[in-house]
């Protein structure tokens, strides 16, 4: 619990809308390790003419309300994050002939990485951000297609790459956020919290003292 400078009592307890490993593991680089992990898993598919940046916000709100409902009164954080070239956004591949599509429009090109944010505070009001990152490809070549493939690291992973495994050799340059393309913006995701009540140095127990 915190308390605010009305005197109010804020509850500290954080539920993790996402049964994201990467997630976790970001959190647990600042130090933060969720009250509770409860997915909301619910259908994640674009509306028509919705744009990339809109879809990463509308599913992380759908996830944050879903998980909120079984959790009240508490900070409620979820996430989406989202692959996307030109207007065509990239899921999860199905299947190792989706994966190489992907892979191959990805080649040699550069792309957008989106999360979006929904952070749901213990009074039931809500907050939504959404962070960009760019990825630049090098150009792939059949080998290094099928090594990937091969690697079966795009299983689950929106654009079929995860950057901080064996996708990182695909990689040229990245614009902006590292975290963000992982799957968490660190820094935009702790200013959100903290200037929301949420104490993340009470909370990191990467802070407290040893005999705690």
């Amino acid at each position: 619990m915190a308390e605010q400078s009305d005197n109010t009592v804020v509850n500290q307890r954080l539920v993790l809308a996402s049964a994201s490993p990467r997630r976790q593991e970001l959190l647990e680089q600042i130090g933060i390790s969720p009250d509770k992990i409860d997915p909301a898993d619910i259908p994640e598919l674009p509306e028509k003419g919705e744009t990339s940046l809109r879809f990463a916000a509308r599913i992380a709100q759908e996830k944050a309300n879903t998980v909120a409902a079984r959790n009240p009164g508490c900070y409620i954080l979820a996430a989406d994050t989202v692959v996307a070239v030109g207007k065509r956004i990239l899921g999860k591949a199905i299947d190792e002939a989706e994966a190489r599509k992907y892979l191959g429009l990805l080649s040699g090109r550069r792309h957008r990485v989106h999360t979006g944010m929904s952070l749901i505070l213990p009074d039931g009001s809500t907050r939504v951000k959404t962070v960009s990152s760019a990825v630049i490809f090098k150009a792939l070549c059949p080998h290094d297609i099928e090594q990937y493939i091969r690697s079966e690291e795009w299983q689950g992973k929106a654009g079929a790459y995860a950057i901080q495994g064996l996708g990182s050799l695909l990689v040229r340059q990245i614009q902006g956020s590292y975290s963000n393309i992982v799957g968490l913006p660190l820094f935009e995701l702790s200013t959100m919290m903290s200037g929301n009540g949420f104490d993340i140095w009470r909370h990191s127990a990467l802070t407290k003292p040893s005999d705690e």
